[in-house]
């Protein structure tokens, strides 16, 4: 069968024949019809990533869409984390108790570039942020796939205003396709000046902020917090420190949360995927993607890796060579052209 392999740590993958996977006890065999390349792939890949060191060669792909029994399936692997294989190839063996069956509306690929960031977004503003009907949300990154999905999740949720920050002019944009009520350009590393915006661009104290950056970004949204607010932190693109003043956080009695999909029980994983599914299918929630074929697998890697990627790069596999976009400036989908670069 066809798949990406990794050979060299620090190196893109390659296209290569490999021999079918085995289903081994309690585990199925999926054909995949799609896989995201995320960043926890190419930091695994990297040959510098804190998780240590796959053994090559190896398949890389930490999540997948495809088909078991005429069904379309969403499906994790450990792949780069512990030894064994992922999901960039015609077939996956993946654990039987981990797959998610899909419903038949919701498309497949803007599943699969949605993912584990979703679920990511929905389970912080929810489970660890409690948010409720009729609140207020700060989303800081809002341009990133995170970011997009938390803005409509939010919404969803019933928040009654989303403010959407960003830094570049295109990921503000994105944002604003994404649904939010207002836009604050994180383009200084002033917290003074990013406070003042923010809560200018607020109707009152804000309830809740989802935080993929840290650093000054989130010290400043801090600031914008009423009484009980609460900041969910769940990554550090922009600093592993963050210059929050204590008397922020001791006069309005903040609590400042973590959180990590790694925490989830696979149960709670699994309603979380099938409620991120089941808004795709309704048409409610997706998400600036680009497809790629299989072999253009190196393209779409070295340009996830740069940092250089718009929205995320999903991987289609199963027989299939058509690629393309979403268009956030459109809201509409267009084909190619197909080289990622």
């Amino acid at each position: 069968m066809r798949a990406a392999e990794i050979q060299t740590l620090g190196r893109p993958p390659v296209v290569a024949e490999r021999d079918m996977p085995a289903a081994g006890p309690g585990h199925v065999l999926v054909e995949v019809t799609a896989a995201p390349i995320t960043p926890l792939d190419v930091l695994c890949a990297s040959g510098a990533s804190y998780l240590g060191d796959p053994r090559t060669p190896y398949v890389p792909g930490l999540q997948g869409v495809g088909t078991l029994d005429g069904r379309n399936v969403w499906f994790p692997t450990s792949a780069g984390t512990r030894p064994g294989h992922g999901s960039m190839a015609a077939v996956a063996a993946v654990a039987e108790a981990d797959v998610v069956v899909l419903p038949d509306r919701a498309d497949p690929v803007l599943v699969a570039a949605l993912g584990l960031s979703a679920v990511a977004a929905y389970m912080a503003l929810t489970w660890r942020g409690e948010l409720t009907s009729g609140e207020q949300v700060i989303v800081l990154g809002a341009g990133g796939v995170v970011g997009q999905a938390a803005v409509q999740l939010a919404r969803a949720a019933g928040a009654r205003r989303v403010i959407a920050a960003a830094r570049s002019v295109a990921a503000q944009a994105r944002a604003r396709e994404a649904g939010a009520d207002a836009i604050v350009a994180l383009d200084t590393d002033s917290v003074d000046e990013l406070a003042t915006r923010l809560a200018a661009a607020a109707d009152g104290p804000v309830d809740l902020v989802l935080d993929p950056l840290f650093g000054v970004p989130a010290a400043a949204a801090a600031r914008a917090l009423g009484r009980d607010g609460r900041l969910v932190n769940l990554g550090s693109s922009a600093a592993e420190t963050c210059p929050v003043d204590s008397s922020t956080v001791r006069s309005r009695s903040l609590r400042l949360l973590g959180y990590g999909n790694n925490a989830l029980t696979r149960e709670q994983r699994a309603a979380a995927l099938t409620t991120i599914a089941e808004h795709v299918a309704r048409g409610e929630l997706t998400v600036a993607h680009k497809t790629i074929p299989l072999e253009q697998v190196a393209a779409g890697w070295e340009r996830q890796a740069a940092g250089s990627a718009v929205g995320r790069i999903v991987v289609t596999i199963s027989g299939s060579t058509e690629c393309g976009e979403y268009a956030s400036d459109a809201g509409s989908w267009r084909p190619g052209p197909c080289c990622p670069a």
